[in-house]
C-alpha cells in the first residue's frame, strides 16, 4: 500500500495543478485575436485552435473545463479576445455564446443604396445581396401592401451583426425595429403615405424645429393638388435609374419618372429614404401652415426660409443666391418651382 501512496499523491498533485491552471490568465496572442468556431466543432478541435492562436496555453484546458460542467455546450460563432483570460473564462464565454459583434450604424435619412454601401464596406454582406433583399417588400406587406420595396422601413439605428448575418436577416432586424418605433407613435394614419411623407421630411431638413413645418408645406401642397417639386425625389429617381451624377441637371428635372415630383402630382410611389422617429412623428402631425415654399437659408445653418407665395419665395431664393459664391449654386432648394434652381 505504501508503494501506491506516492504515485497516487503525484496524480492528485497533477490534477490539482491542472485544475488550478484553469484560473490562471494567459494570452500570448496579440489583442483583438479572433476565434471562429464552426457549427459542430468538437471540444478538442476548439481547444487545439485556441492553443494555436495563443489564447490558451494548452488545448486540453478547455476540455478539462467542460468536464467540470458537462451540461454546458460550446456555441458556434466568432469570438474576439482583446485581453488575457483564464481558461475558465474562455470556456464560459464560448458556452454563453458571447460572440463578437460588428456594429453597423445607419443614420436617419439613409436610403437603401446608402445602407447597401455601408454594409458592403464592413465586408460582411455584399452590396448586391443587400439590395436584392431590400427590394423585396414581403417583410412589410401586411402593413403596406403596395410598398414597392423595403425603402422607408429599414429603420435607422445601430445594429449588431456577426459573420452569420445575412442580407435577409439584417432586413428583418431593421423592419422589426421600424414596427416597434411605428407602434410607439400610436399612429392613426395609413402607413405607406405617412412613411413616404416622413422620408421627404428626413431628406429636406436636419433642423428638429422645422420637421413639422416642412411636413405641413407638403401636406398643404397635396391638399390643393400642387406638385411637390421636391429635389430629393428627383435625385432618387436618378438613383433608381442608375444615372445620378452628383448634382441635379435640367434633364433630371424634365425626366418623366414616377418619383420625380417636378413632373408628377402627389406623393411618389414609395419612400425615398428611411426616416427616423422624429420625421415619422412630423408626418403624422404636420404643422398647420399657409406656406407653400421653402428654400435654404444663406447662413449655412441648415435652416430654411418659408414663404406663402411664389413672389415671397423668389425674394428668399434671391437672398440665398446673394449669400453664396457665384461658383456655388444652391444645392437644396426645396418645394420650389424649377426656376429657383
Amino acid at each position: 500500500m505504501k508503494r501506491l501512496r506516492w504515485p497516487l499523491a503525484i496524480v492528485i498533485l497533477l490534477l490539482a495543478a491542472a485544475a488550478g491552471s484553469l484560473f490562471m490568465p494567459y494570452q500570448a496572442a496579440p489583442p483583438g485575436t479572433i476565434l471562429d468556431i464552426d457549427r459542430g466543432s468538437s471540444t478538442r478541435h476548439i481547444g487545439d485552435h485556441l492553443a494555436r492562436l495563443g489564447i490558451l496555453r494548452f488545448g486540453w484546458q478547455l476540455a478539462l473545463a467542460r468536464m467540470l460542467q458537462p451540461n454546458r455546450k460550446l456555441q458556434a460563432g466568432e469570438y474576439e479576445f482583446s485581453q488575457p483570460a483564464t481558461p475558465w473564462q474562455v470556456f464560459d464565454r464560448i458556452a454563453r455564446g458571447d460572440v463578437h459583434f460588428y456594429e453597423l450604424r445607419i443614420p436617419e435619412g439613409y436610403n437603401l443604396f446608402d445602407i447597401a454601401k455601408a454594409v458592403g464596406e464592413q465586408g460582411l454582406i455584399p452590396e448586391a445581396d443587400f439590395l436584392k433583399a431590400a427590394r423585396n417588400p414581403k417583410l412589410i406587406q401586411d402593413l403596406a401592401p403596395t410598398a414597392p420595396s423595403l425603402e422607408g422601413f429599414l429603420f435607422p439605428s445601430t445594429y449588431r451583426l456577426t459573420r452569420a448575418t445575412t442580407a435577409e436577416s439584417l432586413c428583418a432586424l431593421m423592419v422589426a425595429q421600424f414596427r416597434r418605433e411605428w407602434a410607439a407613435l400610436r399612429p392613426s394614419q395609413p402607413v405607406l403615405p405617412t412613411v413616404i411623407l416622413a422620408s421627404l421630411v428626413e431628406k429636406e431638413t436636419s433642423v428638429p424645429a422645422e420637421r413639422a413645418l416642412v411636413a405641413g408645406v407638403y401636406a398643404k401642397r397635396l391638399s390643393i393638388g400642387m406638385k411637390l417639386d421636391a429635389d430629393p425625389t428627383t435625385i432618387y429617381s436618378a438613383l433608381l435609374l442608375g444615372n445620378w451624377r452628383g448634382t441635379i441637371y435640367r434633364s433630371d428635372l424634365d425626366r418623366e419618372h414616377p418619383y420625380n415630383t417636378y413632373k408628377t402630382v402627389g406623393l411618389p410611389p414609395g419612400p425615398i429614404s428611411n426616416p427616423g422617429a422624429a420625421a415619422l412623428a412630423a408626418a403624422l402631425r404636420p404643422a398647420a401652415t399657409d406656406n407653400l415654399f421653402f428654400v435654404a437659408r444663406a447662413d449655412g445653418s441648415g435652416g430654411h426660409r418659408f414663404s406663402p407665395n411664389a413672389a415671397a419665395h423668389q425674394r428668399a431664393v434671391a437672398e440665398y443666391r446673394r449669400g453664396q459664391q457665384k461658383t456655388a449654386p444652391p444645392t437644396t432648394v426645396s418645394a420650389a418651382p424649377q426656376r429657383a434652381h
